[in-house]
């Protein structure tokens, strides 16, 4: 987390959010399991990111202020709902467990973080934290894999 606060301190731009606490704790709680693994947590994120922005465009949401300055109205409450669903299904499909992906979709889809850039700021958080959280694990002798889906 220190290392992704203090590239985004030098870039100027927000590298730290919620999501990444949990995933950062999958990663040294549960190193070894489905959900731990980076193939996982590139899929779950990226998917959540995903989500979050087509349920803004679906409900009209996009470029319109988040929930902490206009308040909740149906239409976030329907763009979380979307978000949340399709990142879970689509998840799902592609067999990527990382819960943690849901508090992207809804960071996103409440409107907190929603324009391209800022997306791809949050793409490149988790891919510093994650390889950082992989090669830790390796350092410290943990076979963190690389590549893992839950066996049937």
């Amino acid at each position: 987390m220190a290392l992704t606060g203090l590239v985004g301190l030098g870039l100027q731009e927000p590298m730290l959010f919620p999501s990444l606490g949990p995933t950062v704790l999958l990663f040294f709680e549960q190193p070894l399991h489905p959900s731990a693994c980076p193939r996982n947590t590139f899929f779950g994120h990226g998917i959540a990111l995903a989500a979050g922005w087509i349920s803004l465009y679906v409900f009209g949401l996009l470029g319109a202020p988040s929930v902490l300055v206009s308040g909740i109205t149906p239409r976030h409450i329907a763009a979380s709902a979307l978000s949340v669903g399709l990142t879970a299904f689509t998840k799902h499909l592609v067999r990527a467990p990382h819960p943690p992906a849901g508090a992207t979709t809804l960071i996103v889809s409440l409107g907190f973080l929603t324009t391209p850039a800022q997306l791809g700021v949050m793409a490149a958080a988790v891919i510093l934290v994650t390889l950082a959280g992989w090669c830790i694990n390796r350092l410290l002798g943990v076979p963190m894999p690389l590549w893992q889906t839950p066996s049937e």
